[in-house]
């Protein structure tokens, strides 16, 4: 017997060169052990899948005396609301944070995640750094071509911290590969495997009680703020942002410095 195996690459009107993803892989890897001698931060970033709030259905199977009820139909319009996950994982530590939005997964949203992580972890794990390796995919609201997280990169996290910011991005249709994916949301998924998420506390729950015999430790924060839809960033912004590419594959890897 055989499952479908997932290696057709779609959506992709021109895949990446073999050798320039490998080199981006390599580069990925030796930057992220460069920080890493230096004691300084390194994480990955990420949106785990959009889940709705109440009794809808849960993939996976769980011991029990009876099945769980849920919905026959995963509408919308049953929902208390919708949990969005933004995970920032030290790979370093083992440790997580994910900020559960109850809006829209937008770049505000997402680098105000990375804000908090900052503040309630990093600050006191990096006392003394003054840069950052983030590790992200290349689309969402994290994505390399998108403005307003570079802009927000800038203004609500570089400024704010007086931090220089180093971002590398995984090729595309390489997100699998991101260890956000394999080494966290892949375990809280298994934890809240055949479990109905009926509110936020549950969610928030099933997110903290995540845990692994190598250590993985996880905090989790509901972020009610609402975040609007559609915002765009002008040119005139745009050069507001000391953004510097860098020579090896400047679409994928660039750093932003305080103003």
């Amino acid at each position: 017997l055989r499952v479908n195996l997932k290696s057709l690459e779609s959506g992709l009107s021109k895949p990446p060169d073999p050798a320039e993803r490998d080199a981006q892989f390599r580069h990925i890897a030796k930057k992220s052990r460069g920080y890493a001698a230096q004691d300084l931060p390194v994480i990955s970033v990420d949106t785990k899948s959009r889940e709705l709030i109440g009794p809808f259905h849960q993939p996976g199977r769980r011991w029990s005396r009876e099945p769980t009820q849920v919905f026959d139909h995963d509408f919308p319009s049953d929902a208390e609301g919708v949990a969005i996950p933004y995970g920032v994982y030290d790979p370093f530590r083992n440790h997580g944070f994910v900020s559960v939005g109850t809006t829209r997964d937008t770049s505000q949203f997402a680098v105000d995640a990375i804000n908090t992580w900052w503040s309630q972890f990093g600050t006191r794990h990096y006392p003394r750094a003054d840069r950052l390796l983030v590790l992200a995919d290349c689309g969402g609201s994290n994505g390399y071509r998108t403005r307003l997280w570079k802009h927000q990169l800038q203004h609500a996290f570089s400024n704010r911290f007086g931090m220089q910011v180093s971002v590398s991005h995984y090729p595309p249709g390489s997100s699998k590969w991101n260890p956000i994916e394999h080494r966290m949301f892949s375990f809280i998924s298994r934890n809240w495997a055949a479990e109905p998420l009926r509110n936020y506390n549950t969610v928030l729950n099933f997110i903290r009680s995540t845990k692994t015999l190598g250590g993985l430790r996880i905090c989790a924060r509901l972020n009610t703020k609402d975040y609007p839809k559609g915002t765009k960033i002008s040119d005139q912004q745009m050069q507001q942002v000391n953004l510097r590419h860098h020579t090896a594959r400047p679409k994928w890897n660039y750093s932003i410095s305080p103003s």
